[in-house]
């Protein structure tokens, strides 16, 4: 008889966080944001791998980020296995 097994452990997915300062916020205040929606995403099972962080004026209408910020979140998930990618808001769902 030929046995076979299979992993039943769970997998955690690779996540990263993005966050957007407004002006007049401070990165530094959205960086205590996305600490503890890190926190939050490990306690989901997520493994929060990177951070990214823009400051505008106001959301991008299309895609919450700029152009530039999303080109290099999807560059660093593609290169990195990246599972999901965590935003700090709620985000219509246009973007």
């Amino acid at each position: 008889m030929n046995m076979r097994y299979f992993s039943t452990s769970r997998q955690q997915e690779r996540a990263v966080l993005v966050g957007l300062a407004l002006w007049p916020q401070k990165k530094e205040e959205i960086e205590s944001h996305l600490d503890e929606l890190a926190s939050l995403a490990a306690t989901a099972g997520a493994n929060p791998i990177k951070k990214f962080i823009q400051q505008l004026p106001k959301p991008n209408p299309a895609s919450f980020v700029g152009v530039g910020m999303l080109e290099n979140i999807r560059n660093y998930a593609a290169e990195n296995q990246i599972d999901v990618v965590i935003f700090d808001d709620e985000l219509p769902s246009a973007q």
